[in-house]
């Protein structure tokens, strides 16, 4: 019995040892992570400072102060609100609540202020703490001296993807500059087949339009009502078509359900089809709308607003 007394007595010696050298406990973050750049200085929070030291961080702050002709500003200083909340950012740490919460900025201590508090506070554990965070902080002076290049490579690569996003989107402005100025073409031929590529003219010419469409055609139906769908909101349309076209009073309230203001009023005045927008720009369509690229035709835009307006006095007449 009497042995394993002493075994057991052996192993709590050799547990208090082993206690009284853990600096950092378990669930604590390595030191090496609680150093940060601050103002260019590496330094630590005084919350943090105050958990590895075992003490209230108010009473840490207090030493300080009581000697502060032994911590000028290279040494501990106060952040500032912005710096406080640009650091909270970078770590992801809550403003209050949890370790080191608080509603205001902390002192910040730099690697001479950590060894000024081991003499201050004058306790075995705070010289213990204070040699393996000045060793923490050397050891953080090697990895950035032996890393230099990798980081000035890394800002290479930075500054070039910032350059190449400049080009991108002083190129994407171009192209947007471009489709809002540059007009449509006078004139395209499609051959029989190119069905896409005539819907696709037909949509972009809809879209021009900031008021008002007047198309003129004798076979409208739904499919030209697809088209005419395509334009911008607040666009009203007014349709001319023959009397007898298939399109009916249905169809018009269904488009109109969601694709305000569509009005179909009827004419045998025309043959040909025309496009008009907003009152002065036209086009002469050689095929009905719901045709286009079915067979060869072709569009041409109609030089001179004075004509636009002749068909559209046209129309009034019937």
């Amino acid at each position: 019995m009497a042995g394993k007394e002493k075994d057991l007595s052996a192993e709590s010696m050799e547990a208090e040892e082993n206690a009284s050298v853990a600096i950092v406990p378990a669930n604590e973050p390595a030191i090496r992570d609680l150093i940060y750049t601050v103002r260019g200085t590496q330094v630590m929070l005084d919350s943090d400072l105050a958990v590895l030291y075992q003490v209230e961080t108010g009473n840490l702050n207090k030493a300080a102060g009581r000697n502060a002709e032994r911590f000028p500003n290279e040494f501990r200083f106060k952040l500032t609100s912005n710096e406080w909340a640009s650091l909270l950012f970078q770590i992801g740490r809550a403003k209050t609540g949890g370790r080191g919460g608080r509603r205001t900025p902390p002192y910040v201590y730099s690697e001479q202020g950590v060894a000024m508090l081991s003499a201050i506070l004058k306790s075995e554990t705070a010289v213990r703490v204070s040699v393996q965070i000045m060793k923490s902080f050397v050891e953080m002076r090697h990895f950035i001296a032996s890393n230099a290049a990798l980081f000035e490579q890394v800002r290479g690569v930075e500054l070039r993807q910032l350059e190449y996003q400049k080009t991108t989107d002083e190129r994407f402005e171009r192209v947007f500059d471009y489709m809002n100025t540059h007009e449509a073409p006078k004139q395209k031929v499609f051959f029989d087949g190119q069905v896409w590529d005539a819907f696709e003219l037909l949509v972009s010419l809809v879209r021009q339009a900031k008021r008002k469409i007047v198309l003129i055609d004798g076979y409208v139906d739904t499919d030209t009502l697809s088209i005419l769908a395509k334009k911008t909101d607040g666009v009203n349309v007014t349709a001319w078509t023959h009397p007898r076209t298939r399109l009916d009073q249905h169809d018009v309230d269904t488009f109109n359900a969601q694709y305000p203001q569509l009005e179909v009023r009827r004419t045998t005045a025309f043959h040909d089809r025309f496009l008009i927008l907003d009152g002065t720009q036209g086009y002469f369509v050689g095929a009905s709308l719901k045709d286009a690229g079915k067979k060869s035709f072709a569009i041409s835009r109609i030089e001179g607003e004075e004509l636009v307006g002749a068909i559209l006095a046209r129309l009034e007449r019937r």
